[in-house]
């Protein structure tokens, strides 16, 4: 049997070297160029948000615009390898050296990726040949939705960001989402959207000024349902704080987050007469003077037609634990929590959620005598990420399986997210605070539906010659048949 990692190996390789005519020679033997070597990589995992009016604070469309921050891009890049890749660019946190590699819309780079960025840097970040430029990408307007055009759009009420203030976690209210008919979701997406009350002061270009929304939880409710009751972030094992609401999405809104895609046969139900409950957002100030903000976050929902049924239900498998402390000047300090997988299903995504003490989390499968780590990841409060997994390889969980979450966190000075040191840190909503939960979105599964998704995987595992992680059915003698199906 081949060696998942050898194969996803020779599959890195084959993206880098894939952008050059079979026999030519490659960055180790020739010298590396702009033209020829790093605009493909900024392309594919840079431009999306490093181009004018994205995120990012600079542009890196252009030779022109990147030769200035050539030793910035190397050093950045390099981060991958450092502790919890802590301000490793393009931001993705997922450790290589252990569980499932395989995720959607994976911008990570590859060893040989980072040694050729490395190379063009310290030969003096030479530009080339323009002719060898590959065509330049077109981006969508920084006002169009990236999942496609929402059948609906959802907004909260509007409220005002104060310059300069303390970050808080509050609610900002109900919206009706005018529905009259159950529908069910294809998509979620979220744009904040926000004016300045005055001009736009100098200083206000950062991530820190774009948004005033670090995260927030969007419930999916009734009317007069109860702020205190709805969708709460310590963990609740479907994810909505033991109510009735639910999130809309597998995770709380965050800045960085991709949105979420649920599997064709398995729509999020939106139900007639519901509302949206922005009851858990967490607000920060830019800190700077003139800056105050009328701010909203809108919800865009792309939905299946009506009368669609799902063939499988999709919800959110989240945990955690709200006693917690980070005790002041120590590192590597941890907390586990667990949740037991109570009908078989598969899990569509993994995203560890903790606040500025937090560094690293891992999330374990235990079933029978065997363990398996699914994903370690390292984590910045700054660029939250959500990792979702390719079809092929998403969890696949028999009822009864524990899942494990370790988390680690960093209370000293060389944790530059933290302000001071000296305190305590706890359970709470503000960044100061801290929190432990891993945001997971699945599809639930029935017993016959969850043999038949065994069985596409033995296939597909025996077909690929790999082994199958996170899949421990995959290994067990298939169910006898019942006398009555025997008959």
């Amino acid at each position: 049997m081949v060696n998942r990692w050898t194969l996803f190996g020779l599959a890195a390789m084959w993206v880098v070297g894939s952008a050059h005519a079979a026999g030519a020679q490659t960055p180790a033997d020739r010298p590396v160029t702009y033209s020829k070597d790093i605009a493909p990589i900024l392309q594919r995992s840079c431009q999306r948000c490093h181009r004018p009016d994205s995120v990012a604070p600079m542009s890196l469309l252009t030779y022109e615009q990147v030769r200035p921050y050539a030793r910035e891009i190397k050093r950045r890049t390099a981060l991958r390898d450092a502790p919890w890749s802590r301000g490793v660019m393009p931001p993705w946190f997922l450790e290589r050296n252990i569980g499932i590699q395989k995720m959607k819309d994976d911008v990570s780079l590859s060893d040989e990726e980072i040694a050729t960025i490395a190379k063009w840097v310290d030969s003096g970040a030479p530009e080339g040949n323009p002719k060898d430029l590959p065509p330049p990408v077109t981006f969508a307007d920084p006002g169009t939705w990236t999942l496609g055009k929402p059948d609906l759009i959802v907004s909260s009420p509007s409220f005002t960001v104060a310059a300069v203030a303390s970050d808080i976690g509050t609610s900002v209210g109900h919206t009706p989402t005018g529905l009259t008919d159950d529908r069910y979701a294809k998509s979620v997406e979220f744009k904040e959207v926000a004016r300045y009350v005055g001009k736009k002061p100098a200083g206000s270009g950062t991530i820190g000024s774009l948004f005033a929304i670090h995260h927030a939880n969007v419930g999916i409710g009734m009317p007069g349902d109860s702020p205190d009751g709805s969708v709460e972030e310590d963990g609740a094992n479907n994810g909505n704080g033991g109510s009735s609401a639910e999130f809309i999405s597998a995770a709380p809104y965050e800045v960085g987050r991709n949105g979420d895609v649920f599997p064709p046969e398995a729509g999020k139900l939106v139900p007639a007469r519901s509302v949206l409950m922005f009851d858990n957002v967490h607000i920060h100030s830019s800190g700077v003077p003139g800056s105050e903000r009328v701010t909203r976050l809108d919800v865009g929902l792309r939905l299946h037609p009506k009368g669609y049924q799902p063939k499988y239900r999709v919800r959110g498998a989240s945990f955690g634990r709200s006693e917690l402390q980070a005790k002041p000047g120590l590192s590597n300090q941890r907390i586990d929590a667990y949740f037991i997988v109570e009908q078989p299903m598969k899990l569509a995504t993994y995203e560890p959620h903790m606040h500025s003490t937090g560094v690293r989390m891992c999330l374990e499968a235990i079933w029978g005598r065997v363990t398996e780590t699914l994903n370690c990841a390292g984590y910045d409060h700054n660029w939250v990420r959500t990792y979702t997994y390719e079809d092929n390889y998403a969890p696949l969980l028999p009822k009864g399986t524990i899942l494990h979450a370790i988390g680690w966190y960093d209370n000293t000075a060389k944790n530059q997210n933290v302000l001071d040191p000296r305190n305590l840190s706890t359970y709470g909503n503000s960044s100061v605070n801290n929190m432990f939960i891993v945001f997971n979105q699945a599809v639930f599964l029935t017993d016959e539906q969850y043999q038949e998704e065994i069985t596409k995987r033995r296939q597909y595992v025996e077909r690929a010659q790999e082994e199958p992680l996170g899949c421990p059915g995959c290994f067990a003698p298939p169910p006898r048949p019942t006398a009555a199906a025997k008959r």
